[in-house]
């Protein structure tokens, strides 16, 4: 991410941490839930592309998403690997895999942070405009798998306004999803709102990362192996900034190998991370956050990280560290769906019906 150009403080290389989780799947110890997946690369061909409410089929995603109107539209993924680098800048774009399952449908690039110039340069999906929707599908950087010295590698890059993204794997390492706002100033700069639903996350190093208000709702994180892993780094830079990210019935799941695991740690001053109702199935560090740079930052001070009824094995059994919270039933309450996303507009995606599978 930006501002941290090589892996994070007090981790070992990258390359260390891909050979481990090489070694891992190859001696027999396969991963669990979904993250195999990220043991080997994509190849295969795509699939068919269609647009809804025409009958053309499209030579490549990037084709399909530019020949959209102004108006955007629904695109349909058929089964298969869509390697290319995708950018959706239109707003009202939907992306629907159409696969029994999200692994059928993947989209997928493998570009790194030393390679392009940046982390923010590397996503294999960037999504700028308003109203997208993502539904049943996969998206992926194996830059780790396909480099000798990897580093950044986003995977999912949103930044517009009201988005839903259901029933979506976010397969990565280091900054795997970047949940954020667009850089803007103005009375017409609006602090993007983001809705993930039945998604699954992996990766390990600050893999959940950004500045928007986005809420996570019945999905998985998934640490893959490395000395020291911190799920989320939230930014946000003054205390009235009405920003956080907020994690509802989520669950935390890990790989063996994984060393330290945090919930996340501060990218700015006022970072604001909730969890609640989370079951812990990892081994969490029972402080539950950390400092972004042990021994000379201090913002775990001003940051607002927070929890309610953790259960699970990393579910706090002495105290967390001191300047986090342990939150009420009517202070958890504050956090919710229509709290937290619906703005002047009464957005409300957490009121739509889960789609079909």
């Amino acid at each position: 991410m930006s501002g941290s150009a090589g892996v994070a403080t007090g981790v070992p290389g990258p390359a260390l941490a891909a050979s481990m989780l090489l070694a891992l799947f190859a001696a027999g110890g396969a991963p669990r839930s979904q993250a195999a997946e990220m043991v080997r690369r994509f190849e295969a061909a795509p699939g068919k592309i269609t647009r809804v409410g025409s009958p053309t089929i499209y030579s490549s995603l990037q084709a399909a998403v530019d020949a959209l109107p102004d108006g955007g539209g629904e695109l349909r993924l058929g089964p298969g690997v869509y390697r290319e680098k995708v950018l959706v800048a239109r707003a009202n774009v939907r992306l629907v895999g159409t696969g029994r399952r999200a692994r059928d449908v993947v989209i997928t690039w493998s570009d790194g942070a030393k390679e392009v110039g940046g982390t923010f340069r590397t996503a294999s999906l960037e999504v700028r405009g308003d109203d997208f929707q993502a539904r049943n599908l996969t998206v992926v950087n194996d830059h780790w798998l396909r480099s000798a010295d990897p580093s950044q590698a986003v995977a999912l890059y949103i930044t517009g306004d009201r988005a839903f993204v259901e029933n979506v794997r976010m397969l990565g390492a280091q900054d795997t999803l970047y949940a954020a706002s667009r850089k803007c100033e103005g009375p017409d700069c609006r602090i993007s709102r983001q809705y993930f639903r039945d998604c699954y996350v992996e990766g390990h190093v600050d893999f959940i990362f950004g500045n928007s208000k986005a809420f996570f709702e019945n999905c998985e994180l998934h640490a893959v192996p490395h000395d020291e892993v911190m799920l989320t780094a939230h930014m946000r830079t003054g205390p009235d900034e009405d920003r956080a990210y907020v994690f509802d019935h989520c669950r935390i799941t890990s790989e063996p190998g994984v060393g330290t695991l945090w919930l996340g740690r501060p990218w700015r001053d006022y970072s604001r991370v909730i969890f609640l109702n989370t079951r812990i199935d990892a081994p969490l560090h029972p402080d539950g956050w950390r400092e972004w740079t042990p021994g000379e930052t201090h913002r775990l001070t001003t940051a607002f990280y927070a929890e309610y009824a953790s259960t699970g094995a990393g579910a706090p059994r002495l105290a967390r560290e001191p300047y986090s919270r342990q939150l009420s039933a009517v202070e958890a309450a504050a956090w919710s769906a229509k709290q937290l996303l619906a703005g002047d507009d009464g957005w409300a995606p957490q009121d739509a019906p889960r789609a079909s599978r």
